[in-house]
């Protein structure tokens, strides 16, 4: 099998979160993925692993711990979902410096693998059906992990916790970011009942870093933490000494002003840790702490060496596109501003994160979002911020441009305009995201912005075009 047929074979199994014939939501159980990994000789117990959960801020904060532990010469590997751009985003090895992406003739190799037990499985009664996408997944990078003789994984969990795939490891260190409503099909439709999916990482005596949340979410985490006898890591500690007013930063000439970077200072075990980190928004302060916290506990009480400079170099070299991702265009126009934000507490960071920039600066926002998502409340969010008809001198130049998203689960076009006529907010619709980048391009001026948000298969899907005609993601630092 190649790398193209072994993508096929990916596809043809249809969304992550795909339902039964009936309508009714997919019926999970760790027992599936566990009866894999056994007959791929169980991949998973070559390596230790860090695993988060939450509802925001788990693939930054695993992105920030990765590249520390393999800054400080750790063996990582990092397993993230769902992808931007190609599959292979998902699981990356490396030591001494940056993570690489599985070399697609890994891929293909190990996907054969994992379909070869499959199928032996589901012939001998062993499994009632084929593992879906995300399981195949996952055992396919706890294959490659162990076949890169990983030492520690960090892993984010796919959806809840309790019965995620990535939960199939025993773990070293849980961590539990913040918490909100989303998958309400899946995982429950309170804040209890979530937050009590995602506490399924726990382990009875481990360990879980995590900060203080909502209260019915905290309830719910300490509830389970008490009942496993869970040491508890309060990450706060980590979180910056005072309030950080990030602004904005000039770029190049001091012609463009673009988001600030994370930058402050942290007391930690008596030295400094200078934080410079390239995930910007006020937000990302609470991942960074997490991935500290994780770091310190993983030196302290784990045997790991894991020295102040390297969490600082690691923090400075992370690489997480499509989270507040300023991008410059090398052609003239507007700079792009991508972010994934993809419920109601993504849009009101991205919204904080926009209020640092200039009244005056122009804004056109591309929008589109899964129909299963809360299109009302993000549009709500987000939508007056652009708001042309506001009265707002400073807003009679933004722009809402609104276009359906290559997926099966997407919102269509009339019900993004619907979302933004119930707030008698201007918008434009596109057919697609090509036109809804072109439209944006010839109204945006040069000195202003093109936000594009909503979902992260918009995100990876306008990165990638951004790239084909030249700009420059990565170059605002």
């Amino acid at each position: 099998m190649n790398y193209v047929e072994a993508l096929e074979a990916l596809r043809s199994l249809g969304p992550e979160l795909r339902t039964g014939k009936s309508g009714e939501p997919r019926k999970f159980s760790l027992e599936h993925i566990r009866a894999v990994l056994a007959a791929a000789g169980d991949p998973q117990r070559t390596f230790a692993a860090v695993l988060i959960a939450g509802t925001n801020g788990k693939g930054s904060t695993a992105a920030s711990l990765a590249s520390i532990t393999a800054a400080a010469g750790i063996r990582t590997g990092m397993y993230t979902s769902p992808h931007l751009v190609r599959v292979n985003e998902r699981m990356k090895v490396g030591a001494g410096g940056g993570l690489q992406e599985i070399p697609d003739e890994d891929f293909a190799r190990l996907y054969g693998r994992v379909d070869a037990v499959a199928n032996e499985l589901v012939e001998r009664g062993v499994l009632p059906h084929s593992p879906s996408f995300f399981e195949r997944l996952t055992a396919i990078a706890f294959c490659w992990f162990a076949e890169q003789k990983v030492q520690l994984a960090v892993l984010e969990v796919g959806l809840g916790g309790r019965l995620d795939a990535t939960n199939s490891v025993e773990t070293l260190v849980s961590v539990i970011t913040d918490i909100g409503m989303d998958h309400m099909d899946y995982l429950g439709d309170t804040l209890a009942l979530i937050a009590a999916e995602k506490a399924g990482i726990l382990r009875e005596d481990g360990v879980l870093v995590t900060l203080s949340q909502h209260p019915e979410a905290n309830a719910a985490i300490g509830e389970a933490a008490v009942r496993l006898n869970v040491r508890g890591v309060d990450a706060a500690r980590c979180l910056p000494p005072l309030r950080q007013e990030l602004g904005i930063r000039e770029h190049g000439l001091g012609k463009t002003p673009t988001l600030a970077r994370n930058k402050y200072e942290l007391a930690i075990d008596g030295e400094v840790i200078r934080v410079d980190s390239p995930l910007a928004g006020q937000h990302q302060q609470r991942n960074l702490a997490l991935a500290i916290a994780t770091a310190i506990e993983l030196r302290t009480n784990h045997g790991y060496a894991i020295p102040n400079d390297a969490i600082a170099s690691g923090i400075r070299e992370t690489v997480w596109p499509g989270r507040l991702e300023w991008i410059p265009s090398q052609t003239g126009h507007a700079p792009l501003l991508l972010d994934v934000a993809h419920n109601p507490a993504g849009a009101w960071a991205l919204r904080a994160a926009l209020a640092q920039l200039p009244d005056e600066m122009p804004r056109t926002l591309i929008f589109s979002c899964l129909a299963d998502k809360p299109l009302e409340e993000m549009a709500q969010v987000l939508l007056p911020m652009f708001d042309s008809s506001s009265g707002d001198p400073a807003r009679v130049h933004d722009h809402v441009v609104l276009a359906p998203i290559q997926n099966s689960r997407a919102a269509t076009v009339e019900q993004l305009l619907e979302a933004a006529h119930k707030l008698d907010v201007p918008a434009h619709a596109a057919p697609h995201l090509p036109g809804a980048l072109a439209q944006a391009q010839a109204v945006t001026p040069k000195d202003g912005v093109i936000v594009a948000t909503g979902s992260l298969y918009l995100v990876g899907e306008l990165r990638e075009l951004a790239i084909g005609e030249g700009w420059a993601p990565g170059a605002v630092a």
